[in-house]
């Protein structure tokens, strides 16, 4: 038998974590430069980390060179422990569902840096929210397709998927949470932007959120949950 639950998935980079931001700090820092949050959202997969046509040929040399993969990695993952943040409003949201008695939350992540479970425990914490809290948490390789790790949060706890919602910031994530029955909050504000969403991924602009505020006002309703986050006038 169904439960009379909700449930939300959360993506964490480029949703819930200003993960632009945080590779910024992280190739600045070793000298090198991913260029403009638009550029960005607007290249293939493969050359999101290496710049565009500008900043590619410096950034390959300095991978190649004094600046290997794993040092890259390193880098992130330190700024992320210490630095990273979450997009505004975001940490308020997150509480307020954690709060709600029926409403299940979960985080579904293809987070790359070293040992991710420690990095983002480490995040949250520093935004006042323990993710042992939550009430299902799955870490997946960028190869992995999240359809499957969604189906299993919400069968885990019976919900109906009519009630059941997922958030993301790209055409992989609308995929999995339809495939999934689940519905699905995109943004444009994470690692596409809005144009590539519709015309890439046949994703519609209706359900497509332009900044983190407007994520969280339509997830609120959605949830049937108090419309002001706190500390915002009703």
């Amino acid at each position: 038998m169904l439960s009379g639950d909700q449930m939300l998935i959360l993506d964490a980079d480029g949703t819930v974590i200003d993960a632009f931001g945080a590779i910024g700090t992280t190739f600045s820092r070793l000298d090198m430069d991913i260029g403009d949050l638009k550029r960005f959202q607007k290249r293939r997969r493969l050359f999101k980390y290496l710049g565009g046509l500008k900043e590619f040929p410096g950034n390959l040399k300095k991978q190649l060179g004094k600046h290997s993969r794993s040092q890259l990695i390193a880098s992130l993952t330190d700024v992320y422990r210490e630095e990273a943040a979450l997009f505004p409003g975001i940490g308020e949201l997150i509480q307020t569902v954690l709060a709600a008695p029926r409403v299940r939350l979960a985080l579904v992540t293809r987070n790359i840096t070293i040992e991710p479970e420690e990095t983002l425990r480490r995040l949250f914490r520093r935004h006042g929210i323990d993710l042992g809290s939550l009430d299902y948490l799955a870490y997946i390789s960028l190869r992995d397709d999240k359809t499957p790790q969604f189906r299993a949060a919400r069968e885990r706890f019976d919900v109906n998927p009519a009630r059941s919602y997922a958030c993301g910031d790209d055409g992989k994530d609308y995929r999995a949470a339809t495939g999934a029955g689940m519905h699905p909050f995109m943004v444009s504000y994470g690692f596409e932007d809005y144009e590539r969403l519709i015309q890439r991924h046949g994703v519609p602009e209706e359900i497509i959120s332009r900044t983190p505020a407007e994520l969280c006002q339509r997830v609120l309703n959605a949830l049937d949950l108090p419309g002001s986050l706190p500390g915002e006038a009703a």
